[in-house]
């Protein structure tokens, strides 16, 4: 019998090898998905009574070659009459094929899924395709069909041993790979390692003689009942870490694990482990293995499930999510919107149990498990409001806190002149250790927040609790961080501060950033300078390395101010020092300035409601000269104080002790100050 398939356009055939061509392996897992669905049929009539043949031995078996340049996949199922050949595999529902091929030509998937092409995706590869099958059925005589790529067909009887049908896909010259085995190997591991019926493909090889050589034993590529086709009771915390294993053999051991077992309002099974992340935020993505019935989907679930949940691993399979179709039709559809929310609220449901019936064990995991449930409670509204109950701050002594715990700790002693709640951290305990002693001696408590989404969350928890104001604590004089008052502002006279800013300015490691010098009243037990680095700009530039749109504050050098302790005896003694040094020469210079100043007024005052034309050109010369001599003035006074401060042993030796509290004294700097204290030492 020859025939035309039932196809309204003759362009089938070119669309799916030129359009599907991109996505061509994934034949491999239509045909063999259709043979494992006609074996399951058989399994079926048998267990209903309706087939009375042998089926303790139905299989999946795929056999390549190399010399007929041919792949074959065959399976003992139910097979098809010549009527039921011609029913589904002539005559295809195909309409339209000028706007199917506009709309879907990219898109490989949705070609398959919606227009029921499974088997046909085999001519992606060949250049005829064979089916011999034999039904099931008593009266039905074995059929053999083929199909050279074009609408005509030639179908024939035929003679076959037992029941079941073979694809044989004569491959074309573009598609030779698929004749390696371990090509095949590879697909088959992807597509096909936990469906229902056994896949066989050759036979275990065994080290013989230095080189591998085949056995009697058939290959089966395939684990038919996976951990999470199995009911929660019947497996052991084991079989969850063996299957997890057997998913991601080089993996760690995961923390915990989540098996999900819905069948209302859909069907969802599935197991989820948490990994451990590391604190860098190194995170491999695409580790979720979707499946419909136990055949793969995609491992590439973002947009399909929530973004925080990329970073879990392990299985999820449900027959409501459509098995061929495309990502972004997986993102619209319905039921999986539904599987997304419930996956998330069986997360943080896992979590609170956890919580509840074992903190200890949650606490001792925290560390590994952190970043996950930090970047959930960042990207999903819903899993936070859960999250919030179980989440823990970390202090500096290492004790662990939920969020009500540590606000019923800290409210005493840090909620601040303005009946705001201080929360003070610290992003390095080596680094920041002066100003943390600080703040444990002024009996305030102090977070560790040093992993990499630390300063979104605390953004984070800003919004969402307005009353509440996190402040690191390096980031001003330990008497400003949680104010409880107006400070007594250091008695220095605005002439006094312009003197001693250039000393210490001079002394300050030119590659550092640029330093502000601020003059406070710390008292005479105080450090006698301390480095800050604001709060907003800090937080700012931190921001701008995690997201777009922020390089403005990332472009600006780092910032920060150096606090000068007036009140400290060894700042008093550098003041004394210059006054000692410079006085005389400097209060001249001062001198000279205050009488141009009074001059440059004057002159001023005579331009006060003249127009500039109106002004004689003897004044306007002599004020110009004026302010050129007072700018040149100060310019002399301002050298003669960095000179005298770069020659201070002891300037630069308290700019370096603050440098040195903050780590940021380095190599010929750090070399120099060494140097030097062994000077004053002595």
């Amino acid at each position: 019998m020859k025939g035309k398939i039932g196809v309204t356009s003759e362009n089938l055939f070119p669309i799916i090898k030129k359009f599907l061509y991109s996505d061509h392996d994934i034949f491999l897992r239509e045909i063999v998905s259709n043979a494992v669905d006609a074996t399951q049929k058989l399994k079926t009539l048998a267990s209903a009574g309706k087939y009375s043949g042998e089926i303790t031995d139905l299989k999946v078996r795929i056999t390549v070659d190399k010399e007929q340049k041919t792949l074959k996949v065959s399976d003992n199922g139910i097979g098809m009459t010549s009527d039921e050949v011609e029913k589904y595999i002539n005559q295809i529902a195909f309409s339209g094929a000028d706007e199917f091929l506009k709309k879907y030509k990219n898109d490989a998937n949705a070609i398959i899924g919606h227009f029921g092409l499974g088997f046909y995706s085999s001519f992606m590869v060949s250049e005829e395709v064979e089916i011999i099958s034999k039904s099931y059925k008593k009266t039905g005589k074995a059929v053999r069909w083929v199909c050279d790529g074009s609408p005509e067909f030639t179908m024939e009887d035929t003679v076959k041993d037992s029941v079941g049908t073979d694809i044989i896909m004569h491959l074309n010259a573009d598609s030779l790979e698929f004749l390696e085995e371990s090509r095949i190997s590879e697909l088959l591991n992807k597509y096909c390692k936990f469906l229902p019926v056994p896949v066989v493909f050759g036979k275990k090889k065994e080290w013989k003689d230095g080189k591998y050589e085949d056995t009697e034993e058939d290959n089966q590529i395939n684990d038919v009942a996976p951990a999470w086709t199995k009911k929660p009771v019947d497996l052991k915390e084991e079989d969850y870490n063996n299957f997890y294993h057997q998913l991601y053999p080089m993996a760690d051991d995961p923390l915990f694990n989540i098996h999900l077992n819905v069948d209302y309002p859909f069907n969802l099974t599935g197991i989820l482990y948490f990994p451990k992340l590391k604190n860098n935020f190194e995170v491999q993505k695409n580790k979720i293995q979707l499946y419909s019935n136990q055949v793969f989907v995609t491992d590439s679930v973002e947009g399909i499930v929530p973004e925080f949940l990329t970073l879990l691993h392990g299985v999820l399979d449900s027959p409501d999510i459509p098995l061929n179709v495309s990502r972004s039709y997986l993102q619209n559809d319905s039921n999986v919107r539904k599987i997304s929310a419930h996956i998330t609220k069986k997360v943080a449901d896992r979590l609170q149990e956890i919580f509840r019936d074992n903190r200890s064990e949650l606490e001792e995991k925290w560390n590994d498990l952190k970043l996950f449930i930090e970047y959930g409670m960042l990207t999903d509204d819903k899993f936070y409001e859960k999250a919030i109950k179980f989440f823990f701050f970390t202090n500096t002594d290492k004790k662990l806190f939920t969020w009500d715990e540590y606000k019923a700790l800290i409210e005493p002693s840090q909620t601040d002149k303005n009946n705001k709640l201080v929360y003070l951290y610290a992003t390095n305990l080596e680094s920041q250790f002066s100003f943390i002693e600080a703040a444990k001696n002024k009996g305030y408590d102090v977070l560790l927040m040093d992993d990499v989404l630390a300063t979104p969350l605390l953004n984070h928890f800003e919004q969402k609790y307005p009353e509440s104001h996190f402040v690191r604590v390096d980031s001003d004089v330990i008497e400003k961080l949680v104010a409880k008052e107006d400070l007594d502002q250091a008695h220095l006279t605005s002439e006094e501060k312009n003197e001693l800013s250039p000393i210490f300015q001079s002394v300050i490691p030119k590659d550092q950033g640029q330093f502000i010098i601020d003059f406070q009243n710390l008292g005479e037990n105080g450090l006698p300078m301390i480095i800050t680095q604001n709060e907003f700009m800090r937080r700012m530039k931190d921001m701008s390395k995690m997201q777009s749109g922020m390089s403005f504050y990332g472009e600006m050098p780092d910032s920060y101010n150096l606090v000068v302790n007036l009140s400290h005896p060894l700042v008093k003694k550098v003041l004394d020092q210059k006054n000692s040094a410079l006085g005389n020469e400097l209060a001249g210079i001062q001198s000279e300035i205050s009488t141009l100043s009074e001059q440059k007024k004057s002159l001023e005052k005579l331009k006060e409601g003249k127009k500039e034309e109106e002004v004689p050109q003897e004044e306007k010369d002599l004020l110009a000269e004026t302010r050129e001599k007072i700018t040149k003035a100060e310019a002399g006074k301002r050298e003669k104080l960095e000179q005298f401060g770069s020659n201070n042993q002891l300037a630069g030796e308290l700019v370096d002790l603050a440098l040195l509290a903050n780590n940021m004294l380095k190599g010929e700097a750090l070399s120099n100050f060494v140097k030097r204290s062994i000077e004053l030492i002595k």
